[in-house]
């Protein structure tokens, strides 16, 4: 699967305006094409290629049946990753990152189901029946608790990858993908550290179109992964179904129920009366059709 990097949207998302030069880190060097007016420029050439391999990579998660996870809790990002998650049926973080999201599920879990619990007693009008002051207190637990888990909280286990927008500002999430060897994707610029980062995509991290236009990608490689993805399961369905012997269709062959248990039959023309009788029977059967030949007609 190819995906389509246009490298001119790039430049005018301004995607190739690195920080300020005294404001980078060195492990940058090999990405950066030069400087100007004390501002780095990111070599965009390589951007387009790390794009291009980041997206193929979130194809094949998504198309092996993994989820992926988006973070991106910097103002510029969080409307940004809060939509291209979702339209790509994807898990998001774009408020404060809880410690433990990734490697203490379970007691995250264990707040996620509280929040459930909370929507689930509010559907059911319990709330109406609570002092105004309680209920108000119930309200903000359930606005916090969905600023920090509402794009999670159907996320069941660990993700297949996570793609995050400036691993300076998400240094925890990326830590705890590290632990748990789960691959990165990020979106880093010139100022950042692209050590322990599987598919780094060198941009401008602080520019809205950037970030968009990026984002977008992968969201974009998540759908058609999925759609990959619905391929072959039904390529599987069917070969379980071979496998297995599936009785052929038309009327050669029939299923029939007989006494609660499945029997296969092939239909046949009913048998002739003579192939239902003994051998007495048959000898006696020609004996009187050959006296019948022999009487004389009247």
């Amino acid at each position: 699967m190819e995906f389509n990097v246009d490298i001119k949207e790039l430049l005018q998302a301004g995607a190739h305006f690195g920080h300020q030069t005294r404001r980078w880190n060195p492990k940058m060097r090999p990405f950066i094409f030069t400087n100007r007016d004390g501002i780095h420029i990111i070599d965009l050439e390589q951007t387009v290629d790390q794009a291009k391999r980041a997206a193929k990579f979130l194809w094949n998660t998504i198309a092996s049946g993994k989820p992926v996870l988006f973070v991106g809790t910097k103002r510029q990002a969080q409307e940004i990753i809060k939509q291209e998650a979702t339209r790509a049926g994807q898990f998001y973080v774009n408020n404060r990152w809880m410690g433990g999201t990734l490697t203490n599920f379970k007691t995250i879990k264990s707040s996620i189901d509280n929040l459930k619990n909370l929507y689930a007693r509010r559907e059911k009008g319990e709330f109406e029946k609570i002092k105004k002051r309680e209920r108000l207190q119930m309200e903000r637990m359930i606005q916090k608790l969905e600023n920090s888990l509402g794009g999670i909280k159907d996320m069941t286990g660990i993700p297949g990858a996570v793609f995050i927008v400036d691993p300076n500002t998400e240094d925890i999430a990326k830590k705890e993908a590290l632990i748990l060897g789960i691959p990165v994707i990020a979106i880093i610029d010139t100022n950042g550290n692209p050590e322990g980062i599987d598919y780094p995509i060198v941009s401008n991290d602080d520019a809205i179109r950037a970030i968009q236009y990026i984002s977008s990608l992968m969201a974009d490689a998540c759908l058609e992964g999925g759609k990959q993805r619905e391929i072959l399961l039904r390529e599987q369905s069917t070969k379980d179904a071979e496998r297995k012997g599936a009785v052929p269709s038309g009327p050669a062959r029939r299923e029939q129920k007989v006494g609660g248990v499945g029997k296969a039959y092939t239909s046949k023309k009913p048998k002739e009366k003579t192939e239902q009788l003994s051998a007495e029977e048959l000898e006696a059967f020609a004996k009187a059709k050959a006296e019948e030949a022999t009487e004389p007609t009247k």
